[in-house]
């Protein structure tokens, strides 16, 4: 019983007056007036639903049972089932679909979402984005398992301006050969990138190793422009890093695969589906495939540098404008110019002839080194 339902009977009952019951209990005399008159009109005293008659905007039962529907179908295979989504697809399904709030409603109504805390706002959140297809791709491998426990690897490469999966192909360990093997294929089919991204993985990058590795020489004799995150820096490659979670969810709802070939039979079955099918969050829910043909692709620019016979070398001319060189476990210091302090180089190096070349490679020097001193200046 309600404190008003209670006043009113004490009213009724004993006859005190209203305004001084309202005094009494604290409660706005205008409303026991109200009560006490919907008593005398219907004989009732209880509080009345508030509840609508009639709800014109309420979403239709058929509705909800497309979407819920919808939410056990995407969840079963392992793929993104958020409002947002559902109502990408209901929208190639209908003319008129309720809106992404009503369907989290629902979601919220069925026991499929349980309401979290505010994130941090998406705006605070800085991005990078390649402007056209094939400008950047990222690389990388992840790991993961057959049902007998045998660990592979699968190399991930994805276009950066449109997330399009160039490439998914599962290795037991990958090697060199594979990663330049993969990145041709891949070419055959969408074009040859301007640049290709990576983490500073063996197979990716001859930083801090004294040499360059295959896919690197292979690039730059194509004119591809060879990019590295920072060390302990994953959030560069963080779209090629954000797909393998989104692969390895879809992994997980599929049957665990006996073989290499079966691993890769649900690989190709999943690209096609995220790059034909899925709307895709981060570019508007569209699909890959969608932004990647909506602009003309870049292609190649830089200049096409023959590592043939060289060990290639990264460095940065310091600030006496002196480059560092070991030849058998010896350093020697060459100065090649103030002028080009702190800039960054690299160094073809062949015997005793070195060459000097900037990133894009722009010839600085050419020298034969003499390896007699330490220190050799070159005019």
């Amino acid at each position: 019983m309600d404190l008003v339902h209670f006043v009113v009977e004490e009213h009724l009952k004993d006859k005190r007056p209203i305004p001084e019951l309202a005094r009494a209990y604290g409660i706005d005399k205008s409303w026991l007036y109200k009560r006490l008159k919907r008593y005398r009109l219907t004989g009732e005293l209880g509080s009345r639903s508030r509840r609508p008659k009639r709800s014109p905007g309420r979403v239709g039962a058929l509705y909800e049972d497309e979407i819920v529907e919808l939410r056990k179908e995407l969840s079963d295979l392992g793929v993104d089932a958020g409002a947002a989504t559902i109502h990408t697809h209901m929208s190639r399904r209908h003319e008129a679909v309720p809106s992404v709030s009503t369907i989290w409603r629902v979601l919220k109504a069925r026991g499929f979402v349980v309401p979290e805390p505010h994130k941090r706002p998406k705006s605070s959140y800085r991005r990078f984005v390649a402007d056209l297809p094939n400008e950047r791709w990222q690389i990388d491998a992840t790991h993961w398992s057959l049902s007998d426990g045998t660990s592979v690897e699968i190399l991930n490469v994805i276009d950066d301006h449109s997330r399009l999966c160039v490439s998914s192909h599962v290795f037991l360990s990958v090697h060199a050969r594979d990663v330049v093997h993969t990145l041709h294929k891949a070419a055959a089919a969408w074009g040859y990138p301007a640049s290709v991204l990576s983490d500073n993985g063996p197979v990716f990058s001859s930083v801090g190793r004294g040499g360059e590795v295959a896919m690197e020489a292979e690039l730059w004799a194509l004119g591809i422009e060879t990019k590295h995150a920072r060390p302990h820096h994953p959030e560069t490659c963080g779209k090629v890093e954000r797909f393998h979670q989104t692969e390895k969810k879809y992994l997980e709802r599929q049957a665990s695969p006996e073989t290499k070939k079966q691993l890769q039979g649900q690989l190709n079955r999943f690209v096609a589906y995220y790059n034909e099918i899925r709307p895709h969050r981060a570019i508007g829910r569209k699909t890959p495939l969608e932004v990647f043909n909506a602009r003309a692709r870049a292609t190649p620019h830089g200049p096409k540098i023959d590592t043939a016979g060289y060990r290639v070398l990264r460095s940065k001319v310091d600030r006496w404008g002196r480059v560092t060189i070991r030849v058998r476990a010896k350093l020697h210091h060459v100065g090649i110019g103030n002028r080009f302090a702190g800039t960054r180089v690299f160094m073809l190096v062949a015997g005793r002839d070195v060459r000097v070349l900037t990133p894009d490679g722009q010839p600085l020097r050419h020298f034969i080194l003499d390896t007699e001193h330490d220190y050799q200046r070159i005019p």
